[in-house]
């Protein structure tokens, strides 16, 4: 992780100085700032690898700063928030982030977060294809997988809807191709947590829920279906 650059925005001081020393203790490279508006000028100059961004910060709060950066590129971004409603929380993932993190947080956490986020976005970036086991639909010429007006080329990593290019981020690719991985199956959102989000312990279900959202609005409502009680499914 030596090459990993973090961009750290926050305005309490000592958590900005902790967290920073904490995150560069285990090898990443820190640009920590107080504001967002600061956050944005650092995200353009440096072209971080993931992002770090509080919600309460002044000049350009973290919500919309997540907006800014996310019109400009598919980076990861993991919210911070001192408080754990629902409103920060959902309106974070709407914005685009791809996590969350409540304060105060233990640093060993948060790194394991961040290397969590970080691992998930190489695989959805690199040219490795589906995920082992990746069935598909009974049509799926040359790693192209079709559902509907959906086309999935597992190995270009591009998503078509009525032919027209569809723009993911790497944890909406990867959530694509885990529901294509078994379409018509059943999938709950503690399996949706594991494989897509890489969590090895509980985490809050409201990030896969804010995500399917978000890929139903791109890939079309009626293609993932809500079982209730248990998950959703890929209509195949």
């Amino acid at each position: 992780m030596a090459d990993t650059h973090v961009l750290f925005v926050e305005d309490d001081d000592v958590i900005r100085e902790a967290t920073q020393l904490a995150l560069e203790r285990v090898g990443f490279s820190v640009t920590a700032v107080p504001d967002g508006l600061l956050g944005l000028e650092a995200f353009r100059a440096d072209r971080p690898d993931i992002a770090l961004l509080d919600v309460m910060v002044p000049g350009l709060d973290g919500v919309s700063l997540c907006r800014r950066i996310r019109d400009e590129s598919t980076v990861p971004v993991i919210m911070l928030s001192a408080r754990a409603d629902a409103i920060d929380v959902v309106l974070g993932l709407e914005a685009g982030a791809d996590d969350y993190v409540t304060k105060p947080f233990d640093g060993a956490v948060l790194v394991a977060r961040i290397r969590a986020v970080l691992r998930r976005f190489g695989h959805a970036a690199g040219a490795g294809g589906a995920p082992a086991g990746a069935g598909g639909a009974p049509d799926e010429p040359g790693g192209v997988l079709v559902f509907g007006d959906v086309e999935i080329d597992t190995e270009g990593m591009e998503v078509r809807r009525g032919g027209a290019h569809v723009g993911l981020t790497p944890t909406e690719m990867r959530l694509l191709l885990e529901f294509s991985s078994a379409p018509g199956t059943v999938l709950s959102r503690d399996r949706l947590l594991e494989r897509v989000w890489d969590y090895g312990w509980g985490g809050d279900t409201r990030v896969v829920d804010v995500h399917v959202q978000r890929l139903r609005t791109k890939i079309g409502q009626d293609r993932i279906e809500t079982v209730r009680g248990f998950g959703y499914k890929l209509r195949a």
